[in-house]
């Protein structure tokens, strides 16, 4: 090997490859497949994947895929992070959150997850949570000048802020080492409750606690832009970005109209974001959010020193499931690991179990120790803006931040968010955004482990303490795997009922290199809806009859391959009928012999890409119907 002269690159000695000349290897592979017009561009652009807001992820990304220049770490606009040093120095900031309503519990969850590693508490307090009253007693041997907190407390973030001041005095924390944020968000609460009558009073409570954070406790802020409403509501990254811009834009205007300066008035605000397993959209979600806030505040007048975001990463309560929920160990470390590539400068990891209910001691400590691997072992802070210089998150950063804009400039157009939230232009928008993904999730194009793909019928669910209620009346809260878990409801409350799962019987004809595919996909449909399968492999329809009979199923699906199907599927499917199926179903789409099967019997087709909750619902309504209505409750549990 020849070696190069020095300072040339080793890539001088290979020709120069060109963008052309890999999209004519894909026209290639593409025509092998049977892809039809798929020259030069168009072959590159059959290969594109669809995501939210109107986005699209390439399949090759080079230099000239490169937005401008993004600045360097810790300068405007603070897309490579906030600070220069990034998290290298002490890592993010370790956020648990509380939510159990006993203060003795409460402490104990606290103490443990600040000897663990935990770095600074969150703590949900009123309603029917932890009492405002007993946060002296949840503090019980927490050092303040050491461990940051933050407050959430709603409507009651005044009586909860007084309670925090008193209790620095008494233990006589220095006001200089005081951390955290005092919670108040009167925009969130209005999203969250609906309720906008009291918004201005409470609007005046923080603009008044701002001030006197900003006057007396340099590293305590007032006020939390939580953005979480909005992406628990099922906001795009775009929607939610562009809310939590109309939020900050409307605080800030609060608080300079309140005499507090424009650098002071940032210096208040901390920005409350979800991240979820979607790490490339969250990582871009984090750098687009910085540059967006960058601008506001450069329009603002404000110093670039003043202008950086301060982010709280929490991991998404959406994509959080209550079936299988030990997948969501897995679900949450992504996220985590996206927040913390993005820059967030505090994470806080839902536990696996939080769907169920209020987590218990174990659940807990997977979600700090998790953080704590990220960290101490993958030693993901140690590098400064780690995606920086990747030509597809850059790319999708600024694209990302550009759609954000424009729906923050509607927003703002409508009047700002309160009028857009009062007007329900805010709730329509993400309401059609949602419904839009719903459909997605039906098809299981979006997939949920454990849920809509390889469910595990025979799963033991840990039981929790019921959570707090949430407060409602505004925005709904979404979760992705919910329609199906519904159906799974509906299939415990027949098992309960009658001692078995609803049922159904596949006739897989032929060999299993002929059948495995469908019988697999088929299983795997049916069994994310709650229904149980049975398989028999063979080839006569009799047989098949036979087994049926003595299945007990009422519903049947064809399995095998499309040359058996063609040989085998009309009478295979008549003998079915003959012997007493309801419904006989065909797994594959049915081409040209369409209406031969319908005539010998067959009722529906499902394949992939079709409506799978429809189907597992109609499913459910013909195998159920037997159940009598008197051994249910309100619920629909038996």
């Amino acid at each position: 090997m020849t070696v190069p002269p020095e300072g040339l690159p080793l890539a001088a000695e290979f020709p120069a490859a060109h963008r052309e000349q890999w999209q004519t290897l894909v026209e290639g592979v593409l025509r092998k497949s049977g892809a039809q017009h798929a020259d030069g561009a168009a072959a590159e652009q059959a290969l594109t994947t669809a995501l939210q807001d109107g986005l699209r992820a390439r399949p090759l990304y080079t230099a000239e895929d490169g937005p401008a220049d993004p600045g360097l770490p810790g300068f405007p606009p603070f897309v490579r992070g906030s600070r220069p040093q990034g998290c290298s120095v002490t890592g993010w900031d370790i956020r648990q959150r509380h939510a159990h309503p006993d203060a003795r519990r409460t402490n104990e969850a606290v103490l443990a997850d600040l000897e663990h590693g935990g770095g600074s508490l969150w703590l949900e307090l009123g309603g029917n949570g932890l009492p405002v009253a007993s946060l002296p007693e949840a503090l019980t041997g927490v050092y303040l000048d050491l461990a940051g907190v933050v407050l959430d407390a709603g409507p009651e973030f005044p009586d909860a802020a007084e309670q925090l001041f008193q209790l620095y005095q008494v233990r006589e924390v220095s006001p200089s080492a005081a951390a955290g944020n005092l919670g108040a968000d009167p925009l969130g609460l209005q999203a969250r409750t609906g309720e906008a009558g009291r918004t201005d009073a409470l609007l005046a409570a923080a603009t008044a606690l701002a001030a006197r954070c900003a006057g007396d406790y340099p590293g305590l802020r007032a006020l939390t832009v939580d953005a979480l409403p909005y992406h628990e509501a099922g906001a795009s990254p775009a929607q939610e970005l562009g809310a939590s811009l109309a939020t900050g834009v409307a605080y800030l205007r609060a608080l300079t109209a309140a005499g507090l300066s424009v650098d002071a008035a940032l210096g208040q605000l901390e920005f409350r974001y979800a991240a979820d397993a979607d790490q490339f959209l969250t990582i871009a979600k984090f750098r687009a959010a910085r540059r967006l806030w960058s601008r506001v505040a450069e329009v603002s007048g404000a110093a670039a020193e003043s202008s950086a975001q301060r982010q709280h990463a929490v991991t998404s309560a959406v994509m959080m499931t209550a079936r299988d929920p030990w997948v969501n160990m897995l679900r949450t470390t992504i996220a985590c690991l996206a927040a913390g590539v993005g820059g967030a400068d505090a994470v806080s990891v839902q536990p696996f179990d939080s769907a169920l209910g209020l987590p218990d001691a174990f659940a807990r400590r997977i979600a700090r120790n998790t953080q704590s691997i990220l960290l101490e072992e993958s030693h993901l802070a140690r590098v400064v803006d780690p995606a920086g210089g990747s030509w597809y998150v850059e790319r999708l950063t600024d694209e990302l931040a550009h759609a954000a804009w424009e729906w923050f400039q509607e927003i703002e157009r409508a009047g700002g968010l309160r009028s857009a939230l009062e007007s329900g232009l805010v709730g329509e928008r993400i309401a059609a955004t949602w419904a839009e993904r719903s459909v997605r999730l039906a098809k299981r194009r979006e997939p949920v482990t454990g849920v809509s793909e390889f469910p595990n019928l025979g799963e033991q669910s840990p039981v929790r303490e019921p959570a707090p209620a949430a407060p409602g009346g505004g925005l709904p809260r979404v979760r992705r795997a919910e329609a199906y878990e519904a159906l799974r409801d509906r299939s415990d409350a027949y098992l309960a009922a009658t001692g078995a799962r609803p049922g159904l019987f596949l006739a897989s004809i032929g060999s299993a290199a002929a059948h495995t595919a469908r019988t697999t996909f088929a299983a795997n449909l049916f069994q994310a809806g709650g229904i149980a399968t049975t398989s028999v492999e063979g080839t006569e329809p009799a047989a098949f009859a036979e087994a049926f009979a003595a299945s007990g199923a009422r519903v049947a699906c064809l399995c095998s391959s499309d040359a058996l199907y063609g040989e085998r599927a009309e009478a295979v499917a008549a003998a079915l009928k003959a012997a007493g199926a309801q419904r006989v179903l065909l797994a594959g789409r049915p081409g040209e012999q369409r209406e031969a099967y319908l005539a010998a019997g067959v009722d529906e087709f499902v394949f992939a890409g079709g409506d799978a909750v429809a189907t597992l619902t109609a499913l459910l309504d013909r195998i159920t119907d037997e159940i009598p209505v008197e051994s249910l409750d309100e619920s629909g549990v038996a």
